[in-house]
C-alpha cells in the first residue's frame, strides 16, 4: 500500500549555500566589473547538500506525497543582526559575536534605536531564563525580496518538476519576520511575543506533518534551524511516534563552528527514535514507495 511521504526542507535557501562562482549572479551595484552576489551566511557543504536534495526530489518524485519548503524570511535590521547592534563606543558589533542581558546592563554592547533597550532586556532576560542559546549577532542574511532568500535553483528546479508532474503545489512557511526576536524553528520564534502569532506553536505545520506516514527532513542548517525545528516537531509530535521523523543527514550541515552541536544533536534524535538516513536511502524509500 502506497504511503504518505511529505519533504519537509528546512531553510534551503541561497544565502545559506557555499555556491560556486558559476552559480553566482552578476552584482549591478558595484562598482567593481564583474562583482557577483554572494551568499551572507554560507555554510560548508550546503550546495552539495542542496544537490543531493535536489537529486532525491527527481528521481523520487513519484513516491513524495507532499513538499513544504520554509523560508527564513527578515527585515535589513532585526535583534540577531549586525544593523541592530552597537559596542559600547558606537561602533560596529562583529558577525558571531554573542550578547546577553549583563552585557546589555553594562554598556558593552547596545542598540542603536536606544528607546527598545527596555524591549531588548525583557527579551535576553526571558532568552535566558528559558535556557535556550544566547543570542548570536549574524551577518544580514534572507533578506526578504533578495537573491539571498529565494530557494537554491536546483531544488527550485526539482520542486517545479515535481508541482508539474503531480498537479500540486509547494508549500511555502514563512518564518522571522518579527524583528524583536530570534526564529530559527520554522514552528516557533526563541521567544513568543504575544501580539504577534506568527512568532507562537506553528500548530497548524504540525498537523499538516503529523498526517504523513514520513516525514522527511532536510536543510540547512543542521547547527541551528533543522536542529530548533525538529527539536519542536520532535517535543511536539501527536502520537509521540517519532520513527516517522526521518532525517536526511547528508542533506544538512552545521554552520562552522558548531559541528559538535549538529552531531549532539543527531544523537540525541537517534536516541529519541528518529531514523536518520542518506539521500540514496531517502530515493530508495521514494523509489518503493512510488508503486
Amino acid at each position: 500500500m502506497k504511503r504518505s511521504i511529505h519533504l519537509l526542507a528546512i531553510d534551503p535557501q541561497n544565502d545559506f549555500c557555499d555556491l560556486p562562482e558559476s552559480w553566482l549572479p552578476p552584482d549591478p551595484l558595484a562598482a567593481a566589473a564583474g562583482a557577483r552576489v554572494r551568499p551572507q551566511l554560507p555554510v560548508a557543504g550546503a550546495h552539495a547538500d542542496m544537490l543531493r536534495l535536489a537529486g532525491l526530489i527527481g528521481e523520487g518524485a513519484a513516491g513524495l506525497s507532499d513538499i513544504t519548503i520554509t523560508l527564513d524570511s527578515h527585515a535589513y535590521v532585526g535583534i540577531e543582526r549586525t544593523t541592530f547592534w552597537a559596542g559600547a563606543d558606537g561602533g560596529a558589533v562583529a558577525p558571531f559575536t554573542t550578547i546577553t542581558a549583563a552585557q546589555v546592563r553594562r554598556g558593552e554592547y547596545r542598540p542603536r534605536d536606544a528607546t527598545c533597550t527596555v524591549r531588548v532586556l525583557a527579551y535576553l532576560d526571558t532568552l535566558e531564563a528559558l535556557g535556550r542559546d544566547v543570542l548570536v549577532v549574524w551577518p544580514v542574511h534572507c533578506q526578504v525580496g533578495t537573491w539571498g532568500h529565494a530557494v537554491h535553483a536546483a531544488v527550485r528546479a526539482a520542486c517545479n518538476a515535481w508541482e508539474v508532474r503531480r498537479q500540486a503545489g509547494v508549500g511555502h512557511v514563512i518564518k522571522g519576520t518579527n524583528a524583536y526576536t530570534e526564529h530559527y524553528s520554522p514552528l516557533r520564534a526563541e521567544v513568543t511575543d504575544p501580539h504577534d502569532p506568527s512568532t507562537a506553536l506553528n500548530t497548524a505545520l504540525i498537523g499538516q506533518l503529523a498526517r504523513a506516514d514520513v516525514v522527511l527532513v532536510a536543510g540547512e542548517a543542521s547547527s541551528h534551524c533543522v536542529r530548533r525545528g525538529v527539536e519542536d516537531l520532535a517535543a511536539h509530535w501527536p502520537d509521540g511516534h517519532l520513527g516517522r521523523l526521518v532525517l536526511v543527514a547528508d542533506c544538512m550541515s552545521p554552520v562552522g563552528g558548531f559541528e559538535a552541536a549538529a552531531q549532539a544533536f543527531l544523537g540525541d534524535m537517534r536516541d529519541r527514535g528518529l531514523q536518520i538516513i542518506d539521500a540514496v536511502q531517502a530515493t530508495a524509500l521514494l523509489h518503493e514507495n512510488a508503486h
